[in-house]
């Protein structure tokens, strides 16, 4: 395609010899500043410019600022036409975005080899925006094939769950949607501000069904017990924490290449029953030393099972379960969240009542 330059220049003569030069171009000429943006105005894709500065209506300098203004008009190149003692208006024109300059009297070979070098660059910086535009076309196709396929893959080790009656589908809704809000809200906070992006809250709330993905290698007679488990039987039943970070470490053979919503499933399934005054497991971390992502889901997972009925225990009520999160701050969970969780009581309670409400609906049918 035949590229198109604009001549801007109040002599007659000089836009004269300029487009006899050009005659292999696309050519459109203005007399003045005024008549050229009437042009670019009824066609913005106008490949390059030649611009006198000196003109008596609407300077070269006007039509500069009128094009820096409009992103419209961002793709025009423009060489401005200057005299030979005016070393400061140069300046001041390619501050304003002008690509190069030519002086009067005009060099008529000099400006045809500027000419057709700006216009090859325009013309490969066009190919390399196509060039970027599909490879970011490519990425975000491959993005989207990775995220369903990390979706279903976490769908389906929750299923297994499911299928041994380990957790109830409501179960995986009702802490998504609650880790959801609970980061959120300490996302306004200050502490968090920077910690919890948008990015990572979606990690967080994606991975928080894998928090007890390790119970699928507890034996039947434990994790289906429907009492409270001996001694013996809970020191069984604690080690799910190891077989979930075993589950999800498999296939990782340098800890430096594992994908950041891996790291942040190990981090739930592998700390959430840590306890903040360092008596919980596996490892008996204390205070901040236990991953964000484990001190959130400890929050989560133990007001959902409060709510919830068991096969050894019926569910509490609200006011008992905030009563305990309450009581458990600085003992079993981090102060800090226990105060963002208060503080989005309401909306998290709310939750369990939609499904509470649901569950036992099913249960009647």
């Amino acid at each position: 395609m035949v590229s198109k330059i604009l001549i801007v220049d109040d002599s007659s003569t000089d836009r004269l010899i300029i487009s006899g030069m050009l005659y292999d171009y696309d050519i459109v000429t203005a007399c003045d500043g005024r008549e050229a943006m009437q042009l670019i105005a009824k066609d913005p894709h106008i490949d390059l410019m030649i611009l006198d500065l000196n003109m008596p209506i609407m300077n070269g300098f006007e039509v500069l600022n009128e094009i820096k203004r409009n992103p419209a008009y961002k793709e025009i190149r423009t060489i401005i036409l200057t005299n030979s003692d005016e070393v400061d208006n140069e300046v001041k024109g390619l501050k304003l975005g002008a690509v190069d300059y030519i002086r009067k009297p005009l060099n008529i070979e000099s400006l045809r080899i500027r000419i057709d070098i700006h216009l090859r660059l325009k013309d490969a910086q066009r190919k390399m925006e196509q060039d970027n535009e599909r490879l970011d076309a490519m990425v975000a196709k491959k993005t989207r094939e990775l995220v369903a396929t990390r979706d279903i893959t976490i769908h389906a080790l929750v299923g297994l769950l499911e299928v041994r009656n380990v957790e109830s589908s409501n179960h995986t809704i009702r802490t998504k949607k609650i880790m959801r809000v609970l980061c959120r809200h300490l996302q306004k906070k200050e502490a968090y501000r920077d910690i919890l992006t948008d990015e990572y809250i979606n990690e967080l709330v994606t991975t928080t069904p894998l928090h007890d993905i390790g119970k699928v290698g507890i034996p039947d007679r434990i994790l289906l017990k429907p009492d409270r488990l001996t001694d013996e039987e809970y020191t069984i039943m604690k080690k799910h924490v190891v077989y979930g970070v075993q589950a999800l470490k498999d296939e990782i053979h340098d800890e430096k290449d594992i994908p950041s919503f891996i790291k942040t499933a190990i981090e739930i399934a592998g700390s959430h029953h840590e306890k903040f005054d360092g008596t919980g497991y596996p490892l008996g971390l204390s205070g901040e030393s236990i991953p964000l992502p484990g001190r959130l889901m400890a929050i989560i997972d133990v007001y959902d099972a409060l709510m919830s009925k068991r096969v050894y225990k019926p569910a509490y009520d609200s006011s008992r379960t905030i009563q305990y999160i309450t009581e458990q701050s600085g003992k079993h969970f981090d102060p800090a969240i226990v105060q963002g969780f208060l503080e989005v009581k309401d909306e998290i309670i709310a939750i369990s009542l939609e499904h509470i409400q649901e569950e036992l609906l099913e249960e009647a049918y």
